[in-house]
């Protein structure tokens, strides 16, 4: 009960993060948003690394699968907050959560893992769930669904790099250089968007976001390191409850019929594909 309880504040921190960074797009561009959220992270994860005594060297990103993830978490920032921009909480939220089933699609490809029957009919459910949002073709067709599907694909790159990650890299290692290499990103592409005056309101507004997303990273850590993973890992799709209720409360989003039931259907089809890893990995477990 400790880690579920772990894992859903977790998710509540995420959503509310994702509700400030909303705001703070109103104001100023994404990339600003990658440059000051991102140098706040940074300062957060810097000084949680020296309080965990970790090793900080830059010269870990000469390693390739370190270079991938800082590439890949680049690349899912600037396709998500140019998505978060333009959409609905709960749409963007919703799409995300196929990410699951991205990593499962991609560590079959990639990584030789095996794949049965039932986790490819859930990896197909599921993105038709993502269609099912998306509504290609439909009046209510958001170009920026696909911002989110993009991010998916970038970030199930960074966590399948992560699983390469060698044993002697710490994880507050690994998030700093990350977070440095996002807020040097979103410096370098400062004189290509320009910059706008940023309001005292809306630096308050960054300050948050980077104290909720420095809580979710530790809350969800806690959270693994407390219970068994397949037990916890399905309060994962808490995310979107919240992501309904504070796109409700902060910005009058009402989401549709449609969008409702592909968020089921992606919410469903991952908790079975969960199921039938965690069955698999019993099986190898008891041979």
């Amino acid at each position: 009960m400790q880690a579920s309880l772990l894992m859903t504040l977790s998710m509540a921190t995420f959503a509310t993060n994702d509700m400030l960074t909303k705001f703070a797009t109103q104001s100023i561009e994404p990339v600003q948003i990658m440059a000051l959220r991102g140098a706040m992270a940074s300062a957060l994860l810097f000084a949680f690394a020296k309080w965990r005594g970790a090793f900080l060297s830059f010269a870990v990103l000469r390693r390739p699968v370190v270079l991938v993830r800082a590439v890949a978490d680049i690349c899912t920032t600037l396709c998500y907050l140019n998505a978060l921009r333009h959409l609905p909480l709960a749409n963007a939220s919703a799409i995300f959560q196929a990410l699951p089933l991205t990593i499962t699609l991609g560590a079959f490809l990639f990584l030789g893992e095996r794949v049965g029957w039932r986790r490819w009919t859930a990896i197909a459910v599921g993105f038709v769930g993502v269609l099912v949002i998306l509504a290609p073709g439909a009046e209510g067709f958001n170009v920026y669904g696909l911002w989110v599907l993009a991010s998916v694909v970038f970030a199930a790159m960074r966590d399948l790099a992560t699983r390469r990650m060698p044993p002697d890299l710490s994880s507050p290692q690994i998030a700093l250089v990350t977070s440095v290499a996002v807020t040097l990103t979103g410096f370098s592409l400062l004189p290509v968007e320009g910059w706008r005056p940023v309001p005292a309101q809306v630096w308050a507004t960054l300050a948050a976001a980077s104290v909720t997303l420095a809580c979710g990273y530790a809350l969800i850590v806690s959270a693994v390191r407390t219970g068994d993973l397949s037990f916890v890992a399905p309060f994962r799709y808490t995310i979107l409850l919240f992501s309904i209720l504070l796109g409700i409360a902060a910005f009058g989003e009402r989401p549709s019929l449609r969008e409702t039931f592909g968020s089921l259907i992606v919410v469903g089809s991952g908790l079975y594909a969960l199921h039938r890893e965690t069955r698999g990995r019993a099986a190898q477990d008891r041979g």
